[in-house]
């Protein structure tokens, strides 16, 4: 088995147990640290577990990397963390998040992302 089979296996088990109808997290960081530090690392630095163990062919973004993060939209973060890794061309290994976290969920992290590289992203007209 290879490490993608089963970081995408370990992403569905977490889905599962951590799904709509399990205990909900209580906060930003909770959320971060059941679904995103497996490989963006419980700093947010991008070395997670799952990053360090053999190395991914695209590596985990560093969400305290204020350069690389102040030119995400929040709208892009969202996308992101509902649609996974492909929806932004980036590894097909992160899921699609969207029908295991709310969308206040999914905001909630947002902003925590914002915490993790004290940056905000480009300001998008309506």
């Amino acid at each position: 088995m290879s490490l993608g089979s089963s970081t995408c296996g370990l992403a569905i088990v977490l889905a599962v147990v951590f799904g709509p109808t399990a205990g909900r997290a209580e906060s930003s960081e909770e959320i971060y640290r059941l679904y995103c530090a497996q490989c963006h690392g419980t700093q947010g630095n991008g070395q997670g577990i799952n990053q360090t163990a053999e190395g991914l062919a695209v590596s985990p973004r560093d969400h305290t990397n204020a350069k690389e993060m102040s030119r995400l939209t929040d709208l892009e973060l969202r996308l992101a963390i509902a649609e996974g890794g492909d929806a932004v061309q980036k590894s097909d290994l992160m899921p699609p998040w969207g029908k295991t976290l709310t969308t206040e969920e999914i905001d909630e992290l947002v902003h925590h992302l914002r915490t993790l590289c004290k940056c905000e992203g480009p300001r998008v007209e309506p």
